[in-house]
């Protein structure tokens, strides 16, 4: 889980983003927990009182020399903290780049592979494999090793630079570094295998370090938990979350696209309510539990409407944007086979599917601009090269959305 009230909240895959820059030395990259630079200056003093602190709540010795003996602060994470990249979208430019082709069609691959591990979950917490596969999906690209290689560090650099020097929040980074410590003297991982954003979130569900120590479960049953390899402890784990933390509803769906019909938006009422006051669903369908409660929420004037269950709250416990929990629980629809949102989103257009967006890709790349690579995947750098075409085009707003207008001005320029 990424920390709660930190820079960015809304954008998670933020968190992706950073990894080792390119360069470095062979001994560096031999072991990842020294130097990246001389240790500055007060560093080691902190570093001297920090230990009383992490022994007196249980760290053992060993594992205080074996990770934190000679450790230096990876200071680029201010950098992180201060310059994430921005870029302003529009709740429909926000829902397409995330309920991508990419992810629908890698979803349904990664559920066919993984048919008994999502079932045995259902079964033994009720949490839908559609949500499960979207938060998946969106938080590390379901468990794509390129992700971990080149946008993944490692944590203990990063948390101690964090909890040294941050001082806003020294307190909660000083706890995840203690917790990342624990899972080391756990025998649940090793230094150098705790590699994950410049916050410290973890491997396929992008775990922080309270998370991994308090609610993950070694539900592969190797004698460790981890969110690394295997997605089973991961998956398993984020299941327990939604139920634990964010009180997830056993059999019930997370809501339905509606039409309003005028209806008072305030109150939580039962579906059989809300359909007595002419509310129904987009589809036509009926609600198959009629007396489970919800809320309803229009997020834009003459854009789509929705009716909320209690799982979908579940899913924004996971990250508190209601932008984020829309996008997971429509994702998850959409891997299971679900269709688009009804009514469209105003000023929306339709988002690319996967040839055009490669299409957009591979011409952004011949045209000079850098998008990472051409597999279909949209994420930061294909934004930042939209952007820069955009910028250099004069297309207006240069927001680094890939879409159709950015499409058919490539396609003019060929």
């Amino acid at each position: 889980m990424t920390p709660p009230d930190s820079p960015k909240m809304p954008t998670r895959r933020a968190l992706l983003r950073t990894g080792l820059v390119g360069g470095l030395s062979a001994s560096v990259l031999a072991d990842p927990l020294t130097a990246f630079a001389a240790a500055p200056a007060g560093f080691d003093q902190w570093r001297d009182r920090f230990r009383v602190h992490a022994l007196a709540k249980g760290v053992s010795e060993a594992t205080w020399i074996r990770v934190m003996g000679r450790i230096e602060p990876d200071m680029s994470v201010f950098k992180e903290l201060r310059d994430q990249p921005e870029f302003k979208e529009e709740l429909w430019q926000y829902i397409n780049r995330r309920v991508s082709d990419w992810r629908i069609v890698n979803g349904r691959e990664a559920l066919r592979k993984n048919e008994a591990l999502f079932a045995r979950i259902e079964r033994d917490f009720g949490v839908e494999r559609g949500t499960l596969l979207a938060l998946w999906g969106v938080e590390s690209a379901f468990g794509d090793p390129l992700v971990q290689k080149n946008h993944m560090r490692p944590v203990f650099p990063a948390l101690a630079a964090l909890a040294w020097n941050e001082p806003r929040r020294r307190t909660y980074w000083e706890s995840e570094l203690i917790n990342a410590l624990r899972i080391v003297d756990r025998g649940w991982s090793t230094p150098e295998e705790m590699r994950g954003s410049w916050a410290g979130a973890m491997g396929h569900t992008q775990w922080m370090p309270e998370v991994w120590l308090n609610v993950g479960i070694d539900y592969d049953h190797d004698g460790r938990v981890s969110p690394f390899g295997k997605p089973d402890d991961a998956l398993g784990s984020t299941a327990r979350y939604l139920v634990d933390r964010g009180k997830y509803h056993r059999g019930e769906h997370w809501g339905y696209e509606v039409r309003a019909n005028g209806a008072s938006s305030k109150g939580n009422r039962n579906y059989a309510a809300w359909e007595s006051a002419g509310v129904t669903r987009a589809d036509g369908k009926p609600f198959p539990q009629p007396n489970a409660s919800a809320q309803l929420w229009t997020p834009l004037p003459d854009g789509p409407s929705f009716l909320l269950g209690p799982n979908f709250y579940s899913v924004r416990s996971y990250n508190p944007a209601m932008s984020y929990a829309l996008a997971i629980c429509h994702l998850g629809d959409r891997i299971l086979g679900g269709p688009p949102f009804i009514q469209p989103f105003p000023g929306s257009e339709r988002a690319l599917t996967l040839a055009e967006v490669q299409e957009m890709q591979v011409r952004l790349t011949k045209a000079g601009f850098d998008t990472g690579g051409t597999d279909g995947r949209v994420g930061n750098d294909t934004m930042q090269a939209v952007r820069d075409y955009q910028t250099r085009t004069g297309l207006l707003p240069a927001d680094g959305y890939g879409g159709l207008k950015v499409l058919a001005r490539l396609r003019q320029g060929s």
